[in-house]
């Protein structure tokens, strides 16, 4: 596999562990982030003014960035950061709630991106040495 195949390999699994993400909230309400996420583009459609909030607006915004890496030739290190920050935004409010309420099932949604997370900076940060030390 290519650094640039494994390059586009982390920021799919980027946008598939975020839409992993699980709430509770009240007594019997509970959801995914792609359940929700589904909604939101449909209101996105039909009723934009309601969809208008950071925690909405910023992970959707990074998962679009990282969605388009997908499609580039060579995917930007720069996008690739700004959507995991976007993302990561409302996954480590996730990580937060689920660690502050011992609620295993929140916080066990929210540990795939975030082991996702960790081996995209590994990997930028040793492809970017490797440039380094190729131009040298």
């Amino acid at each position: 596999m290519t650094l640039i195949q494994r390059h586009k390999l982390i920021n799919l699994l980027l946008i598939l562990t975020s839409l992993l993400g699980y709430l509770e909230w009240g007594r019997d309400n509970h959801s995914f982030l792609f359940q929700m996420e589904g909604e939101l583009l449909a209101k996105l459609i039909t009723e934009p003014k309601t969809v208008m909030h950071p925690f909405t607006l910023l992970p959707l915004a990074g998962q679009i960035l990282l969605l388009i890496t997908l499609f580039q030739k060579r995917p930007r290190r720069l996008l690739t950061w700004l959507g995991m920050v976007g993302i990561g935004l409302l996954l480590f409010m996730i990580l937060l709630v689920g660690t502050l309420s011992f609620n295993w099932l929140i916080l066990g949604s929210a540990l795939p991106f975030w082991l996702v997370v960790v081996w995209a900076i590994v990997f930028m940060r040793r492809q970017k040495r490797a440039e380094k030390e190729g131009n040298s």
